[in-house]
């Protein structure tokens, strides 16, 4: 995996990343004056060209597990990097489904009408042209640019060293099937150099970008939201947690928690803290079917004494996503404890209460200030396509524009119309 900070040639990157953002800004007024329809129809020939591309593709992808393999890169990310039929056959279907979702541009949002006459309205309209950085995953220039075409948006994508010829292969027959379609050819581009300065070209391109989303690991992310001069939609870490409270159905609490932490590890929306109530009754029984399950424990002292195998917590144990089958555990007192600590150690992406009482949910819900918050559902519902959104295009934990899985709506922003009958101010 590159780090593309250093800028060993700044300025011809810097030059580069104009050139194709103007061609972006140009192609994203053509696509944002074409129907809803044509768009949708254009993604499903892009849709199609990735499934009649399926060998070329995929032999794109075995070179860069090649090179991954060779080059040491770990199981994880080698994971997710790889695509075999079936994975393909998903990103072709997911780019099917964002055609098929309801365009919100045009929507109004709201509208009112003055004492003066005047008649005012909010409407959505895309937001211009998108910078996308993302590492390892090469369904993600499928994803990424089928959500930005939908909205009317152009997308300018930058993907990881580690996938280069998977991306090449998947945007070739991507924008092949947009151009039969009708959609210009700058709507969609992928940076056509590794050269790490044109990440540094991207995060300054203020006035020729208009967002930039990172979707990577929590050094890209913080590197971008440091050095961009260009606002970022992001989230740095996915620090999860799931409090037990002391009205929980034992074996609801087992199930919920199980699999928030153990159904995917390595996402965002998996549990990292669980927080069990001293007054829980099955906390032991919960403790055990996570081990057993294959999960480490790492605890407070109350924690560890439910359990012989929960190893001790150290204070970092609180603020680290560990993406892997490790859990910290701390037993608390009562919803107030569950809230302080949440307060404290939450990177406010999804935080859960399993409980049967209703008010103590109410307060949770009222309490928590995160981007997603949850009553006796598993973290690992985090996610847009289960959110009924369809693909996203990551998920926000900041509180301006988005928050949550970004998926077409939040790939808008909107304008004022003020309409008159010849009013002037006095």
């Amino acid at each position: 995996m590159d780090t593309p900070f250093s800028e060993p040639d700044g300025e011809r990157s810097e030059t580069l990343i104009a050139d194709l953002a103007v061609r972006a800004r140009a192609a994203q007024r053509v696509l944002a004056a074409m129907p809803s329809e044509a768009r949708a129809r254009a993604l499903m020939q892009a849709s199609a060209h990735l499934r009649a591309d399926a060998i070329t593709i995929l032999n794109a992808n075995a070179a860069d597990l090649k090179a991954a393999h060779e080059n040491g890169l770990p199981a994880a990310m080698i994971d997710r990097l790889a695509l075999d039929a079936e994975r393909l056959e998903n990103v072709a279907a997911g780019v099917e489904a964002v055609a098929n979702l309801r365009d919100p541009v045009g929507d109004v949002i709201d509208a009112s009408e003055r004492p003066n006459g005047l008649k005012l309205s909010r409407v959505r309209v895309p937001i211009g042209t998108i910078g996308i950085i993302y590492e390892s995953r090469p369904n993600v220039t499928a994803d990424a640019a089928a959500l930005c075409v939908r909205a009317g948006n152009a997308a300018l994508l930058r993907g990881g060293s580690e996938a280069v010829h998977s991306n090449r292969a998947i945007m070739a027959a991507f924008t092949a099937g947009l151009a039969e379609g009708g959609v210009p050819a700058g709507a969609v581009q992928l940076i056509p150099t590794q050269d790490r300065a044109a990440v540094g070209a991207m995060l300054s391109a203020a006035g020729m970008i208009d967002m930039i989303v990172p979707r990577g690991g929590k050094s890209l992310v913080e590197r971008v939201q440091a050095d961009a001069r260009v606002p970022v939609l992001a989230h740095l870490d996915g620090i999860c947690h799931t409090y037990i409270h002391a009205a929980a159905d034992p074996q609801m609490a087992t199930q919920i928690a199980v699999n928030a932490k153990l159904r995917r590890t390595g996402i965002c929306g998996a549990m990292e803290t669980l927080l069990v109530d001293a007054k829980f009754a099955g906390a032991a029984d919960l403790a055990a079917a996570l081990i057993d399950g294959g999960c480490e424990l790492r605890g407070d002292g109350r924690a560890q004494a439910l359990d012989a195998r929960i190893n001790p917590a150290h204070a970092d144990d609180w603020d680290t996503e560990y993406l892997d089958a490790v859990l910290s555990v701390a037993v608390v007192d009562g919803l107030d404890d569950a809230l302080a600590h949440i307060a404290r150690h939450s990177s406010a992406h999804t935080d859960v209460i399993v409980t049967g009482d209703d008010s103590a949910a109410a307060q949770f819900f009222a309490r928590v200030d995160s981007a997603i918050v949850m009553h006796n559902a598993s973290s690992q519902f985090a996610d847009g396509a289960e959110f009924g959104l369809g693909a996203e295009i990551g998920i926000a934990t900041g509180r301006l524009h988005a928050r949550g899985p970004v998926a077409l709506e939040g790939l808008t922003t909107y304008k004022w119309l003020v309409r008159g009958s010849g009013q002037a101010r006095p």
